[in-house]
């Protein structure tokens, strides 16, 4: 009898939950995220640095790294590796590794040797899925780098190519360029931009006044501009508080934006952070897909004095703005965030939904320059502007964190090193080399049933043509609730995550066959600047749950 009663209690449990979690699924009834269905969970105490710069690679591998110049790290290069640099500050002969490999699916790691300063820097990676690093400090500042990924058990690693690039760039930004170029924006005192591969009729790079007018002098605030590819081929760059629709091509400024109301600065070292929302495909051929950009957090202007010579925290920005780019006249509608923050990093979900994560209530970047971390993640649904608080990291992130989407579906969590140096005691916030992942709610099992197993898919996704993919589910709720989408792995550091963007494609047709699989056939995008050629994770979501991801080649 008291089995039964157990029973009982154990199946009413089990519907109250089912119950909720259709009220979750279902968009006429918009509720915050559950937070007990999200959790964090530990992957490595001690990966040996700490990882401010991340990239996921096409084969589920993440390259991570570091600076060069700030004292021996805890993972020594493999073989008697060492390297000698003049320009290091701290150890100018060091046997250890400033850069690692993640495997993801084994959760295990392996050093990698790179040679010269990558602090601050910036990448992209090409259509063939190789990395391009570029800039850092003192003898990076002017490196170009490569890494071409290769499976776990084999030795590729870093290769570089010194003075490659026209100007020096340390705290650059990289976007890569609808006909698979890349082009590197900025730097400290560098209002310019260049070109990979590099334009040899001008090897001085090219001017870009809209990055000197946007300087507040030595506090800058312009530094890691905003800089997303939008649909019409032109760039969306957003330095300080002022934003500009830019042709590259022509280096010629066609539009500029209202200045984000407040006069808050965003770019470092104010460090608020930046997305490109969703691109919906449109299945009208005489409507232009919706753009719309999202600016969240920073500080208020003249933080970085008052901390760095004051040692007074200001309260970070608590607001976010978001402007439709394709309106007649674009203009900044502003929310507000549950917490204030700086240096966060912005990731889309599958699920087209924006999680903020890492950063800081007071304070600036720069060493020693913030207070109060913000361990709890925020998710913002784009769609009814709904903002909800998620549990709490055991471990704050804050100057030099990271984080970045898996093709799973999870968010990788690693880096903050606060002060100079691999500094672990006596410190208010020591250097931190661990690895943890968070799960969104939509990764736990209670949405299973509702979750796409992608079986079968095309590998090479083609533009304007149709691609098949098949998938199974237990439980099928409405064609309404289906679409196909395909996100690119961004490279964060610096709280921006450059080249991220998400495409939902058109599905043409969906086929079932009765105790069977489904079948889709959804169009690629439609041109190289809607979605640049390279690897991307694409997803199947079903009523707010998403496939694991798969890698497709967009070609």
């Amino acid at each position: 009898m008291i089995f039964a009663n157990k029973s009982f209690f154990f199946i009413i449990t089990i519907i109250i939950i089912i119950s909720i979690s259709f009220m979750f699924l279902s968009e006429s009834q918009p509720i915050p995220y559950p937070t007990k269905l999200d959790r964090w969970q530990l992957l490595q105490s001690n990966i040996g640095i700490s990882a401010m710069h991340m990239q996921l690679l096409h084969n589920d591998m993440v390259i991570m790294f570091d600076r060069t110049d700030f004292g021996t790290s805890n993972i020594s290069l493999p073989g008697g590796l060492c390297r000698y640099d003049p320009y290091d500050t701290a150890v100018k002969f060091d046997c250890t590794a400033h850069s690692v490999i993640y495997d993801v699916v084994s959760n295990t790691y392996r050093p990698l040797k790179v040679q010269t300063d990558t602090w601050c820097s910036s990448g992209s990676v090409l259509p063939n899925g190789t990395l391009v690093q570029t800039g850092g400090y003192n003898d990076g500042e002017r490196v170009m780098r490569m890494f071409t990924p290769c499976g776990y058990g084999e030795t590729c690693d870093w290769i570089e190519f010194p003075r490659y690039l026209a100007n020096r760039r340390w705290y650059a930004t990289n976007q890569i360029l609808p006909d698979g170029r890349i082009i590197v924006v900025g730097g400290r005192r560098q209002f310019n931009f260049e070109f990979f591969p590099r334009v040899q009729s001008n090897i001085r790079g090219f001017r870009f006044d809209f990055l000197r007018e946007t300087s507040d002098g030595s506090n800058e605030n312009n530094l890691y501009p905003f800089v997303h590819l939008l649909p019409d081929g032109n760039l969306f760059v957003f330095a300080n508080t002022r934003s500009i629709l830019f042709d590259y091509r022509r280096n010629k400024i066609t539009k500029e934006y209202p200045e984000i109301p407040g006069g808050d600065p965003r770019n470092y070292p104010s460090s608020g952070s930046s997305i490109l929302l969703p691109l919906q495909e449109t299945y009208n051929p005489n409507k232009s897909i919706e753009v719309e950009v999202m600016v969240c957090g920073g500080a208020p202007k003249g933080s970085f004095t008052k901390a760095n010579k004051q040692q007074t925290f200001a309260r970070a920005v608590s607001t976010c703005g978001r402007m439709r780019l394709t309106d007649e006249n674009p203009s900044w509608q502003m929310e507000t965030m549950p917490l204030p923050r700086v240096m966060s990093d912005m990731l889309l979900l599958p699920t087209g939904d924006v999680i903020i994560v890492n950063g800081a209530a007071s304070g600036t970047a720069g060493w020693e320059n913030a207070h109060d971390p913000v361990t709890r993640p925020i998710i913002y649904r784009p769609y009814d502007h709904r903002f909800s608080v998620m549990s709490t990291s055991a471990r704050p992130r804050m100057y030099h964190s990271s984080a970045i989407l898996l093709s799973d579906g999870r968010i990788l969590v690693g880096g903050s090193n606060p002060h100079i140096y691999y500094n672990f005691t006596n410190v208010e916030y020591p250097t931190d080399l661990s690895l943890e992942v968070y799960s969104p709610p939509y990764i736990s099992s209670i949405y299973d049933p509702f979750r796409p197993k992608i079986l079968n898919y095309d590998k090479i996704l083609n533009y304007e043509r149709l691609n098949i993919l098949c998938f199974s589910i237990q439980e099928f709720i409405s064609l309404d609730r289906l679409s196909v989408r395909i996100i690119s792995p961004s490279f964060t550091t610096h709280s921006f995550a450059m080249n991220q963007r998400m495409v939902v494609l058109r599905l043409h047709e969906v086929a079932h066959h009765e105790s069977g699989p489904y079948w889709i056939t959804a169009f690629g995008p439609s041109t190289a600047e809607i979605a640049p050629p390279g690897y991307y994770m694409m997803f199947v979501v079903h009523a707010g749950v998403p496939s694991s991801g798969v890698w497709v080649k967009l070609e």
